[in-house]
């Protein structure tokens, strides 16, 4: 796997990015040569009338297109027929966009066929390119043969997780589940050593709750000597996932893991981000903020701005602000609840101001103060605090940082009302924690951009 901003992509999904980039230019240059022809004329649209960045500013909106649409997360599309589905959308989009810009600008056109015989050429390569990668990610001599030695329900959930990742490259073969017999260190050395005489094991992944005296040391070290990679759970997770799973986490992980920066040039650069970021937010949606007001005011009685304590870095409680998007007083019969699935408490343009975000527009005012950063865990109230510090260990880890008004869980994981999504929320949390830097806050913010777009995890 390759590390960009901090964060781990599979080898496969970078190639599958660069064949489609090489794709897409590829199919508007050869456009553009059977328009003008191979001579002067094309010499002069690709290098004295801006072809190539023409060409460039295509390919930047196919790939823009294809993010939003999650083409290049196998996660999100499981079924063949949705992704070629997806995939259409594309050169569909494309065609609109360039049918406005040419009818309103047309000198940004590369000619007058040009766009057209471009996109029929794309939208063949694309599928095709599409039906030969998945083809050619499932051969068995590009994959990496790996042995999961641990038994129990988080073994389990990993051997599944990756056998349902094919753009990982690493082909599940055996693990220790599968073995009859007792579980001690003799036996998960023998079927440890069988499975890599049977099937050339090239990684072990060690995924063990509790290997004091069950873990084969002699058999790993013989392993690795002998080039295998071995490899412990919670890393391999943390990679492949974007999270730092809790359960069976030890603190000396933590202690001796990579990352964790908190130096006072880091913290200032980052609060230099979150205050410039703000500023170019309000100017965006400041001429939206009236009709908000207005619709609030009309849609039911009670202030137009809701305050509420919620905890912030080093535990400390502040104020954070949001449109109101509830009635008045609602938990007075019911007390701090999550909000749920149609909950009656939201009025009808709270609903739409949640959808949307515009109810967060006011927490902009607590990142200009310091309570809180641009990009960050979202900030918890102090009664949910209490009680999930009780329920989920390391949950404390999250106050270390700048709660944010946007995060890392906020776009990997869907809105959470009960103490297992708080759970899965903080292993998300937790990989930020770990791995934040600038680069990793902007490619949240484009995440954010998709996330709000098609409405995910709004309630």
């Amino acid at each position: 796997m390759i590390r960009l901003f901090n964060v781990y992509y599979p080898v496969r999904t970078l190639v599958l990015l660069v064949g489609e980039v090489l794709i897409v230019w590829t199919s508007f240059l050869l456009a553009t040569l059977m328009q003008y022809g191979y001579g002067p004329d094309s010499y002069i649209a690709l290098n004295y009338e801006g072809g190539y960045y023409k060409i460039l500013g295509v390919t930047v909106i196919v790939v823009v297109a294809s993010y939003l649409f999650d083409l290049y997360d196998p996660a999100q599309v499981e079924e063949r027929g949705e992704l070629y589905f997806r995939l259409l959308l594309v050169p569909g989009l494309l065609a609109l966009l360039l049918a406005a810009i040419g009818y309103r600008y047309p000198n940004l056109m590369l000619g007058k066929n040009a766009y057209l015989i471009g996109l029929v050429i794309l939208t063949i390569s694309l599928f095709a390119w599409r039906a030969a990668y998945h083809w050619l990610v499932q051969r068995e001599a590009l994959q990496d043969n790996v042995y999961v030695l641990g038994i129990g329900e988080r073994s389990q959930r990993l051997v599944q997780g990756m056998r349902r990742r094919s753009d990982l490259g690493m082909r599940v073969v055996s693990w220790t589940g599968e073995m009859e017999g007792p579980v001690n260190r003799e036996s998960l050395g023998a079927h440890l050593l069988e499975a890599v005489r049977q099937h050339k094991i090239h990684h072990v992944i060690v995924a063990l709750a509790d290997s004091r005296g069950t873990l084969p040391v002699k058999e790993l070290l013989h392993l690795r000597l002998q080039g295998v990679k071995i490899e412990e759970a919670t890393s391999l997770n943390e990679r492949i996932s974007g999270k730092i799973e809790v359960e069976h986490l030890y603190p000396s992980w933590l202690i001796y893991a990579e990352g964790f920066r908190f130096s006072p040039i880091f913290r200032l650069l980052r609060r230099v981000f979150s205050l410039v970021a703000s500023l170019l937010l309000l100017l965006l949606v400041l001429p939206v903020i009236p009709l908000v007001i207005l619709a609030i005011k009309l849609d039911s009685r009670g202030p137009l701005l809701y305050k509420q304590a919620r905890v912030g870095r080093g535990g400390l409680v502040f104020h954070c602000y949001k449109f109101r998007t509830m009635r008045p007083n609602a938990e007075a019969d019911t007390g701090p609840t999550w909000a749920g699935d149609d909950d009656p408490r939201i009025t009808r343009i709270g609903k739409f101001l949640r959808k949307a975000r515009l109810d967060e527009v006011p927490q902009l005012w607590n990142v200009l103060r310091g309570d809180m950063a641009f990009v960050g865990p979202r900030p918890e109230r102090p009664e949910f605090v209490e009680w999930l510090t009780k329920e989920i260990p390391y949950y404390p880890v999250r106050h270390v940082v700048r709660p944010g008004i946007t995060g890392w869980a906020q776009v990997r994981y869907r809105y959470g009302n009960t103490v297992e999504d708080a759970k899965e929320k903080l292993q998300f949390d937790l990989f930020y924690i770990k791995n934040r830097s600038m680069g990793l806050d902007f490619l949240i913010m484009f995440q954010t951009v998709k996330t709000v777009l098609f409405g995910r995890g709004a309630r």
